[in-house]
């Protein structure tokens, strides 16, 4: 046993690759905000690997919407269908899921909006709005060039989607034309968001601080309010002060910025993908990737003889069969306890890990969590000094921050090192972000043409 424990420092100092340091992170936050005034600028933009897209929502919520309003949330496999009900000192929210079939998914571009109108009719017939004219928030996470609040372009299907005839489309004209085709519903689609930016609307609904909208679950984004005078593409009202920006973080890397932090592990995750190249800020940061850099570590150091005496097993050395939520359950197991880990293990046909060796399957769980809660850091902190304003919220969903046991903690630790000196900053969990948030964009639209404003 005693050669087994002395495996801990090795293991330790294989691990330092997955550490960067606060000056490293520095030269990111300097590359990250080069890359936003590149997208945010006229002539550098269509190089911009950080897209900085317009959204074209100028006004945040100020807690006057009043109305019952329809929301649409799709972003993957299924989609949710919400109605709210916003008065002087309630809200009301009723919601349902809807499977979107594999056919559906893989088939024309008219047969999924046909199915999304048809999920919209039903739901609106259950909740007795069947003949009342509503106003309707759509959240589009795919990627997306806005030419206005109401319309989107599609640049390209992710997360298995390949619907014919739709990319380069306006995905709001093909719901209108649905909604046109059956002739039973009137609905009035008002914006078109990405759930980054729900998640802001969300929390900012509730906390008029909340300026940045930040997601970390299996991708990871961020949008913030920047003023217009900086955005050179706007071509919008004039007389706002303020415009929503999405910038399309994941990408951050693509041109190489990252190369100087980059991992085997990195560059092994990335071949394997479906997008080599792409999203690789997204792949050092998200739960997509995040069990698959920790079990790449596992396999090297199983091979080199440091971790389960040099004997792995089939699972180990599968592709993906090391799930982002591992790491977040042998993170929960108080110090000295690998309850959590155990169990994992055993289910990765490990029964034979030591004690020792649990230590050490934590220790990399560790820092590969922490290597993405520092670079998420150093983008939020990024942000908040380019804002330059004295108080400002960050709205945060996604499952790595939520269901991680560290990741707020790590994150209020780093951005505060990184923030410039006198700026305040909190980070607020949004409770079902970019469904709410796609409502209230429509009830913000509709609060405006009332008021005239």
């Amino acid at each position: 046993m005693g050669i087994v424990v002395n495996n801990l420092p090795r293991i330790r100092e294989e691990c330092e690759v997955l550490h960067i340091s606060d000056r490293q992170l520095r030269e990111i936050m300097k590359r990250l905000h080069q890359a936003l005034l590149d997208g945010l600028g006229k002539d550098t933009h269509a190089k911009s690997i950080v897209k900085c897209w317009l959204t074209y929502i100028q006004d945040l919520p100020n807690g006057k919407e009043r109305g019952k309003f329809l929301a649409l949330d799709l972003g993957g496999t299924n989609f949710r269908v919400l109605i709210i009900n916003l008065g002087a000192n309630h809200f009301d929210m009723q919601s349902k899921i809807y499977a979107i079939p594999n056919h559906i998914m893989t088939g024309s571009g008219v047969d999924l909006f046909d199915h999304i109108a048809e999920c919209l009719a039903n739901f609106m017939k259950e909740h007795n709005v069947y003949e009342e004219r509503l106003a309707l928030g759509f959240t589009f996470s795919f990627p997306l060039k806005q030419i206005g609040l109401t319309k989107g372009i599609l640049e390209r299907w992710t997360k298995g989607f390949s619907c014919s005839g739709v990319v380069g489309e306006d995905v709001v004209q093909g719901l209108k034309d649905a909604i046109a085709r059956r002739g039973d519903v009137q609905i009035d689609i008002c914006a078109i968001l990405n759930d980054t930016t729900g998640t802001l609307m969300s929390c900012a609904w509730k906390n008029h601080n909340c300026k940045i909208g930040l997601i970390v679950g299996t991708g990871s984004n961020a949008c913030y309010v920047e003023k217009t005078e900086n955005c050179e593409l706007f071509d919008g009202e004039p007389g706002k002060e303020n415009l929503l920006i999405n910038t399309e973080w994941g990408a951050f890397g693509d041109d190489g910025a990252l190369d100087f932090v980059r991992t085997e592990f990195d560059n092994e995750v990335d071949v394997s993908s479906i997008n080599p190249g792409k999203q690789v800020q997204e792949k050092m940061i998200s739960g997509m990737y995040m069990g698959e850099l920790v079990r790449l570590a596992l396999v090297k150091f199983t091979r080199m003889g440091l971790l389960f005496g040099g004997q792995g097993s089939d699972l180990l050395f599968q592709r993906g069969s090391f799930y982002t939520k591992y790491v977040s359950e042998i993170e929960s197991d108080k110090q000295g306890d690998f309850t959590s880990c155990m169990e994992v293990l055993e289910e990765l046909g490990l029964s034979h890990a030591t004690e020792a060796d649990m230590a050490a399957v934590r220790h990399v769980c560790e820092c590969v969590s922490r290597r993405a809660a520092h670079l998420v850091s150093a983008g939020i902190a990024t942000l908040l000094n380019k804002m330059d304003e004295p108080k400002v919220t960050v709205g945060i969903d996604g499952s790595v921050y939520r269901f991680h046991p560290h990741f707020h903690t790590l994150m209020c630790e780093k951005i505060s090192q990184l923030v410039r000196p006198g700026l305040q900053f909190d980070l607020m969990l949004s409770e079902d972000g970019s469904g709410r948030g796609a409502a209230l964009v429509a009830a913000v639209a509709c609060r405006q043409s009332q008021q005239g404003v």
